[in-house]
């Protein structure tokens, strides 16, 4: 399946379905999502302490989230470049950021106090929006060109 070039007419479309569904996990993620800390960071949170979580339901459903964004990633990815060279390396990263990101979130949950909420907020923000993918699709781009 993945050695069948995509043809522009092909790629268009399949691009605006995984946008889609890129911007529906966004939309309904108070839906389908646990993760008391939207609303706590929606709020005037830094006067706030943190809500009260249950750990492992927070951290599965992180998890979740940034696989499902991954997923979407990948897809993208492959359907802009077409080269599976590209979708490894981008899979292999992903799993590192996820592996470094969810330590993280435990350590500052667990060995910080909490004036630390900003650094919090942006790790928590890698886990649950697909920034890697606006990383990386200029990235492969510019070692595409450059090769």
């Amino acid at each position: 399946m993945l050695q069948k070039k995509l043809s522009k007419k092909e790629q268009i479309p399949l691009l605006i379905f995984l946008l889609g569904l890129l911007v529906s996990i966004r939309a309904f993620e108070n839906d389908w999502f646990y993760d008391p800390f939207i609303n706590y960071f929606q709020a005037e949170f830094s006067h706030l302490k943190y809500p009260n979580y249950n750990e492992l339901l927070l951290f599965v459903n992180w998890g979740f989230r940034y696989f499902l964004n991954s997923v979407l990633t990948i897809a993208i990815i492959y359907v802009i470049f077409q080269e599976l060279q590209m979708v490894k390396f981008s899979a292999f990263l992903l799993t590192v950021f996820l592996i470094l990101l969810l330590l993280g979130v435990f350590v500052l949950l667990h060995y910080f106090d909490e004036n630390q909420k900003m650094i919090l907020f942006y790790v928590r923000r890698f886990l649950i929006q697909p920034l890697f993918l606006i990383l990386f699709i200029p990235a492969f781009y510019y070692q595409k060109k450059s090769l």
